[in-house]
């Protein structure tokens, strides 16, 4: 949510480097509405290889904040993958210096009618909380709001030095998503989760993988290479036995994801327009201090 005006199709083979930015699409699944057509791909860029689909956010000048683009780009892709039986496992990543600045803020400031989320993200949420195949993370750069929550449903993060995360929920009037007002404390502990939630301080990579946020602390350049082995091995696993070991992880806090989920959502409606979020969102693009004192 910071620093930004925020936060398939054919399948490239083989990985080494940064890919050209080919004009991508995706082979949508067969979902009401969509048919099985095939739809181009704005906001990100996706490779297959070993079993493995590397999927790089690429909205690089705003520093991959997700707008309601890319949250139905990456359900849909993350709908392939679990269709695919050629895909084991799926590694997301950022393109340029960001991994994700969050939410889109100018999407937050004119959100669409409905329940106040913005439009996307929950049946974006119902699939990353119902993937059923190992997802990986490879934190590039800044992770911030949705850069850091989505974080916390993956199954293995790496992290690159000089890599920092931050939920700016409460600085920006609003409260926390995807269920990380549940997922955090339970990964972390509650106090530190408070510390983490309460102050929006940043979080740099070392303190990420110390409170468990990430797995492994990786140099810039070896960042990708590692997240990738990492996918590959586990894409030689007998496939099914995996899922249904996900399947069982995710059954134990299922119905507690839901209820948090929900909650946030509630809340979300109300604090989303409200005078505090309306001066942090002011502020942010007049490059101020927001002030609350007066509220």
């Amino acid at each position: 949510m910071e620093g930004a005006v925020a936060l398939f199709g054919p399948r490239a083979r083989g990985f080494p480097g940064p890919p050209a930015p080919l004009p991508a699409t995706i082979a949508t699944p067969p979902e009401p509405g969509w048919g099985g057509s095939t739809v181009p791909l704005k906001t990100l860029i996706t490779e297959e290889s070993e079993g493995v689909l590397l999927v790089r956010l690429n909205r690089p000048e705003q520093r991959n904040a997700f707008n309601n683009r890319m949250y139905d780009e990456l359900r849909d892709t993350l709908a392939e993958a679990q269709r695919l039986g050629e895909v084991r496992a799926v590694v997301v990543t950022g393109t340029g210096r960001a991994f994700s600045a969050g939410q889109d803020l100018g999407e937050m400031a004119s959100p669409p009618a409905g329940d106040g989320s913005p439009h996307g993200f929950g049946p974006f949420m119902d699939r990353v909380c119902s993937f059923d195949k190992p997802l990986l993370a490879a934190v590039n750069g800044v992770g911030v709001g949705i850069g850091l929550t989505l974080l916390l449903h993956c199954d293995l993060v790496f992290i690159a030095e000089g890599a920092r995360l931050r939920a700016p929920f409460v600085t920006l009037g609003v409260v926390p998503e995807a269920a990380s007002s549940y997922l955090l404390p339970l990964l972390v502990g509650f106090r530190k989760a408070a510390e983490v939630l309460y102050s929006a301080d940043w979080i740099d990579a070392q303190r990420a993988v110390e409170l468990g946020i990430a797995n492994r602390l990786c140099g810039p350049e070896e960042l990708l290479p590692v997240a990738l082995d990492d996918a590959r091995r586990l894409a030689k696993q007998p496939p099914e036995a995996l899922r249904h070991t996900k399947r069982l992880l995710l059954a134990t806090r299922e119905e507690a994801v839901r209820a948090a989920r929900r909650r946030e959502d509630e809340a979300f409606a109300v604090r989303v327009g409200s005078p505090e979020n309306r001066e942090a969102i002011r502020a942010f693009f007049e490059k101020r201090t927001p002030d609350f004192t007066k509220l």
